[in-house]
Parts: structure tokens; C-alpha cells; sequence
């Protein structure tokens, strides 16, 4: 059912009108919007206009929590079935998936707030140091 859902978000990304035009370099993404967004994971990186940072964080999201739910599953029920792995397998990797929940929910976070601070960077840099009509003014 996951993988369903997550092959139909990838197609509706794949034909999304917002990746045909080209997002105006210019604009000045606001750092607080970003950060809301990224509540979600990869919102974010969509709101800053990464679409394919986004995608990728929402897949990996989605693939740990997966992967986290499918070995606590096989934990629980471990004396129901025959499993190649040792029960004490199963919750070693059910807690280090759950680790990688944490550590990409937080990673894509703090990208999102990054990327949308240094959006104007571009701007900023290609404009003069010193304006040569200020210096005349001041003098």
C-alpha cells in the first residue's frame, strides 16, 4: 500500500505544472514559511523551489518509516513466522531506522531554513561593495 501511494506521488511530481516553468531566481523566500513547511518533510525544499531535494527527502522519509514499521512488526510477532534473523536483529534495526526518521526529519528541517536564508545570495554577491555615489556624499 505505501509503495502504491508513494509510485503515484512520484508520478504526479513527474507531471507537475510548477516544474515545466522556470521559478523567478529573485524572489526572496521567507525563512519562517520555509520552516512551517518543513514541519512536513521536504515541504520545505518544495517551498524553495528544490523539487527534486524535496522528492528525495520525502521518499527517504517515507522508506525509513517503512522500514521502521516493518521490523517492529516482525518483532512483535516474531515467534508466528520463520524469520532468517534473530529476534534481537529485528529490534536493532527497528531502532536504527528510527533514528533515521529522526535524523532526516531534522536534516530536512534545517536545509529548508538554510536554503530559504541564502536565497537572495546570488543578489547580494553580484552587487558592488562600495557605491561610488555614497562615498562622494560622505566625503
Amino acid at each position: 500500500m505505501i509503495i502504491r501511494c508513494l509510485i503515484f506521488y512520484f508520478m504526479l511530481m513527474a507531471y507537475s505544472p510548477a516544474q515545466l516553468a522556470k521559478p523567478d531566481s529573485t524572489l526572496i523566500k521567507k525563512p519562517k514559511t520555509a520552516f512551517y513547511l518543513s514541519l512536513i518533510p521536504g515541504g520545505g525544499q518544495l517551498y524553495n523551489g528544490k523539487l527534486l531535494k524535496g522528492s528525495v527527502v520525502m521518499g527517504l522519509e517515507s522508506l525509513a518509516i517503512y522500514s521502521f514499521l516493518e521490523n517492529s512488526n516482525i518483532y512483535k510477532d516474531y515467534d508466528n513466522g520463520d524469520h532468517p534473523f534473530s529476534k534481537g536483529r529485528y529490534l536493532e534495526k527497528r531502532n536504527k531506522y528510527a533514528w533515521w526518521v529522526i535524523f532526516l526529519y531534522f536534516y530536512s528541517m534545517i536545509d529548508a531554513l538554510v536554503d530559504a536564508h541564502l536565497s537572495p545570495f546570488d543578489d547580494i554577491m553580484g552587487t558592488a561593495i562600495e557605491d561610488l555615489d555614497g562615498e562622494k556624499n560622505e566625503k
